[in-house]
């Protein structure tokens, strides 16, 4: 029976399943973010150095990507309903043996198989949305999936600090319990949309499994290592970016003459599926990329807290919301391609308007910039979704989502990896430009210390000492503002670009005009 001929009873229990599986995927994507703000708690916590917390984010991101596209092959294997149950059950009781970590080494260990085992549901929740609900279910099911990949990630700082700052940061992992139970009861209960097909897991290749968790391991490395370590100097990086290299030459050939895959990588023939996977790269740029960026702004050169950036940060989650149903209405009755260049455009535009930030910007000069973003993500993300996967094969689909969400994975390690070395590199530059401005020889440099030091009277002989200390602050404050905003210049192009590229995508057939191939 298709969800598109059930009888109301069977399509209510269907649908109330799918939003338990779309909130277990809200945790999966909330943990990777909910750390961030508060990392240094845990690192105080647990007696961690700079070099190790770090670890906290990377070994959950690593092991989350290795999972992602290796789910398409067990959902077919397991079926939809085990994995989930599976993914639910692991990520709940790593939740719990995180919280309960004593020691930097233990907390690792527990977040990488935290993001393992839970990175499971994120594939499986969208698969599951094309291939069980027929086409005029769409405009109601996308955008909460929708909605849910792009808010989770967006407001996992402002939960994390309310938590942390409310309770300790152990809240941070036990806030998965209760609800990863009701998870996993409701899933193992409800989720009947296909059967297992135990026979395919005897053909298993394992080769491909470790030369996968070799390539993409070793890019997650290098990609969130690089930046603050001089990429190819550090050895470890060069060790790693040598591995990564050798096992994807490897998993590329063996996943071509492989008879069973464990990645099948010919949904890439699919041109929706590569050009709308391409676009999903992109949009993960954009995502993880500026959730990044705002609050790194609003800590180093506004001095805000974890709780203060989180409550500047949530204007793009309210946004979101808006504009989610707005967009599932839109699906109906627009070229889906329109509102995709429509949604790139109001990114653009979003960061065109912060290459104008100055020191002093706050919440009501970033906020037009949070609300096109949110805006812009929803407008952009809902018909990626659709035009990407909503055109796929079912028996594509499973393996086809799991690339999918890969991409966008990809994209914000990628995007942070690329901002974080051209924000280092041009704040590097700006403060040599202003160092060559500001010296002895400059007039203008020496009155503004003259009347710095006499505003520093109190401190007597030492005045001077310190109007120096405060005048070299200001100078690299202001390298560091100017680097945000050629950030933001770059980011404007690439997003432009994808404006012009999304005519490259075909429309499918309108909603409601007949199955769609589910």
């Amino acid at each position: 029976m298709t969800a598109g001929r059930a009888v109301p009873g069977v399509e209510r229990r269907r649908m109330f399943a799918f939003l338990c599986m779309v909130f277990g995927m809200f945790m999966a994507i909330l943990d990777i973010q909910i750390v961030s703000a508060s990392l240094s708690e845990i690192q105080a916590g647990l007696a961690a150095s700079a070099d190790e917390i770090s670890w906290v984010q990377t070994s959950y991101l690593i092991a989350e990507v290795v999972m992602i596209p290796l789910s398409g092959f067990l959902s077919r294997g397991l079926s939809t309903r085990w994995l989930f149950v599976a993914s639910a059950t692991g990520f709940t009781f790593m939740s719990f043996m995180c919280a309960t970590a004593t020691s930097i080494e233990q907390m690792i260990v527990y977040r990488a198989l935290q993001g393992f085992l839970g990175g499971g549901m994120i594939p499986t929740v969208f698969a599951s949305a094309y291939a069980v609900f027929p086409r005029e279910k769409q405009p109601i099911v996308a955008p909460m999936i929708g909605l849910v990949a792009t808010l989770a990630p967006t407001i996992g700082p402002t939960v994390g600090g309310y938590l942390t700052d409310l309770f300790s940061w152990h809240w941070l992992f036990l806030v998965n319990i209760v609800p990863g139970i009701f998870v996993i009861i409701t899933s193992w209960a409800l989720i009947d949309f296909d059967e297992p097909d135990f026979k395919l897991l005897d053909r298993f290749d394992w080769w491909g499994l470790i030369f996968m968790a070799g390539f993409l391991g070793s890019l997650e490395f290098v990609l969130e290592e690089g930046p603050t370590n001089d990429w190819f100097e550090d050895q470890a990086i060069f060790i790693f970016a040598i591995v990564g290299a050798v096992s994807a030459v490897a998993f590329f050939a063996r996943v071509l003459m492989a008879a069973e895959p464990v990645v099948d990588i010919r949904a890439f023939l699919n041109r929706n599926f590569s050009t709308g996977s391409a676009f999903s790269f992109v949009l993960g740029i954009g995502l993880y990329g500026l959730t990044y960026l705002y609050p790194i702004y609003l800590g180093r050169v506004r001095g805000y807290s974890a709780l203060m950036i989180g409550e500047t940060m949530f204007v793009t989650g309210l946004a979101m919301f808006a504009t989610a149903p707005i967009a599932g209405r839109l699906m109906t009755k627009v070229d889906p391609r329109i509102m995709i260049g429509i949604g790139f455009a109001g990114f653009a535009l979003g960061t065109w308007w912060v290459t104008f930030i100055t020191k002093d910007w706050d919440f009501w000069e970033l906020l037009i910039p949070q609300i096109l973003r949110g805006t812009s993500l929803m407008l952009a993300m809902i018909p990626i979704n659709n035009l990407s996967l909503g055109t796929m094969p079912p028996a594509q689909l499973k393996n086809a989502s799991g690339l999918f969400n890969l991409m966008r994975n990809l994209g914000g390690a990628v995007g942070l990896a690329l901002i974080n070395t051209v924000l280092n590199d041009r704040w590097d530059l700006h403060l040599a430009r202003l160092h060559e401005n500001v010296q002895w020889a400059s007039q203008t440099a020496n009155e503004r210390l003259a009347n710095m030091t006499a505003n520093l009277s109190q401190f007597g002989s030492d005045a001077g000492t310190v109007a120096l200390k405060q005048m070299a602050a200001m100078v690299r404050t202001q390298a560091l503002v100017m680097s945000f905003a050629d950030v933001f210049y770059l980011l404007t192009f690439l997003f432009l670009g994808l404006v012009l590229a999304a005519p490259l995508l075909r429309r499918p057939a309108r909603l409601g005009a007949g199955g769609g191939g589910h």
